[in-house]
């Protein structure tokens, strides 16, 4: 079959794109590079460089005729949401507004959707179910559900197969593909820095929350597991229904847990620096993933916190300056 997957120069797109030309897949990828990098860009693969934002360039790209869309194209720092939310809600909002349009006109009819569990706030309950009521708490997670409920009506109103997954972490590498951010926010790829020694430390904000070990405790999924999970949902989107799932590991791991394992697997001793909690950090964060393992058959392969800090360690190792495009 033949997709189009948006925002397929980044991490989990080019993974994404990575496990369809393995599966026989023809694929083209688009991509406006403000974060992806050309070599994480297979050759199998046809790529256009693009923005959602361009209507009419995206009319362009769908002549080609697709089955499917898989959508990873947005803007995702919570940080930088909160001082440019137009920013976000423009790139995220009106770009996938564009990217209906474009599909609509096209007849492309399969539509899966890189969400978030952001738009899930602070949850009352955890581990969070889809039925738990939407509160983003950052423009980020604001501009996701304003696109989830998009998609909805798309779908109602025109036919469309859709669905949204919902997730929190993702980590891990898979060959040559590796995670590369910049600025680097993710709490794995800087704990690796502080092992590699191209970071001095990794700070543990706040160590007197109501768990465990008195840290964060946050849901990881392994790039892999998560872009399976994605063909799983192609295969399962139905006509006029637009579905929502969340994935996650079901327990968490606590920021303690990260750099401890960190520490293991690397054998780097690795200094972390406490100081005070950031402002609106919930205690625990982790989705169920119950209703996708019964509905689209999806478990994860490498649950284990070790298996996607290993393979995220041995790629920078691979990959000491990332990317060099």
């Amino acid at each position: 079959m033949k997709f189009l997957v948006t925002g397929g120069a980044g991490y989990i797109g080019s993974v994404m794109t990575k496990q369809l030309v393995e599966a026989g897949h023809e694929v083209t990828v688009l991509d406006n590079f403000t974060k992806g990098h050309h070599q994480a860009v297979l050759p199998q693969v046809k790529l256009v460089e693009g923005e959602l934002l361009n209507a009419q360039r995206l009319k362009e790209v769908f002549k080609d005729g697709f089955d499917g869309v898989l959508h990873f194209a947005a803007l995702s720092l919570v940080g930088e949401s909160v001082t440019q939310p137009e920013r976000y809600y423009r790139n995220n909002v009106v770009g996938t507004l564009n990217l209906l349009d474009a599909m609509r006109e096209a007849g492309v009819k399969r539509l899966v959707f890189s969400s978030t569990a952001a738009v899930y706030g602070a949850p009352e309950e955890t581990p969070i179910l889809e039925t738990a009521q939407p509160r983003p708490t950052n423009p980020y997670g604001g501009s996701k559900l304003a696109v989830d409920q998009m998609i909805g009506f798309e779908a109602a109103a025109h036919g469309l197969a859709a669905v949204s997954l919902r997730y929190f972490n993702v980590a891990g590498a898979s060959g040559e593909l590796g995670e590369v951010h910049n600025p680097e926010t993710h709490l794995i790829p800087l704990v690796l820095q502080a092992a590699a020694g191209s970071r001095e430390s990794v700070q543990i904000y706040g160590t007197d929350y109501p768990t465990p070990d008195g840290t964060a405790i946050r849901d990881y999924i392994h790039v892999e597991d998560l872009a399976r999970a994605h063909i799983l949902a192609l295969t399962h989107a139905q006509p006029g229904k637009h579905e929502i799932y969340n994935l996650g590991n079901g327990k968490g791991f606590s920021v303690r847990e990260v750099i401890e394992t960190a520490r293991q697997v690397t054998g780097k001793p690795i200094k972390a620096i406490e100081t005070d909690r950031r402002a609106g950090d919930p205690p625990v964060l982790v989705a169920s993933s119950e209703k996708a393992q019964r509905d689209l058959g999806w478990k994860p392969q490498k649950p284990e916190l070790a298996s996607m800090i290993a393979d995220a360690w041995n790629w920078l190792q691979a990959h000491p300056q990332g990317y060099h495009d």
